[in-house]
């Protein structure tokens, strides 16, 4: 999490605000930015078990029920190559992405 994070200060040479759920590698990863690198990132925690404030659920559900609703992968890699096709075929799809923030409802 940390490397990711790394890339993505580099990416955008700009402070970011992320909005986490409370995952413990997230924890961890938000105390060592919060300590050693405080003006990369704001972090904005999710209460705790809610799901239907988290976008990227809705990502999950939309390749889930959408674009895969009756697949049957042949093996593990036929899976992975499904998935990783619907996350980045929603990935360019800005009014599919702005639909998922929009069911959420945070105030952003």
């Amino acid at each position: 999490m940390i490397w990711l994070l790394r890339l993505m200060h580099r990416h955008y040479r700009r402070h970011v605000v992320l909005v986490w759920d409370r995952w413990n590698v997230h924890q961890s990863a938000m105390a060592y930015f919060q300590e050693h690198h405080p003006t990369w990132f704001t972090f904005e925690p999710l209460p705790s078990y809610s799901p239907e404030l988290n976008p990227v659920e809705q990502c999950w559900n939309h390749t889930k029920y959408s674009d895969l609703p009756n697949f049957i992968p042949d093996d593990l890699d036929h899976l992975y190559k499904a998935v990783d096709a619907s996350i980045t075929q929603q990935s360019k799809d800005q009014n599919l992405l702005r639909s998922f923030f929009a069911y959420a409802d945070l105030p952003l």
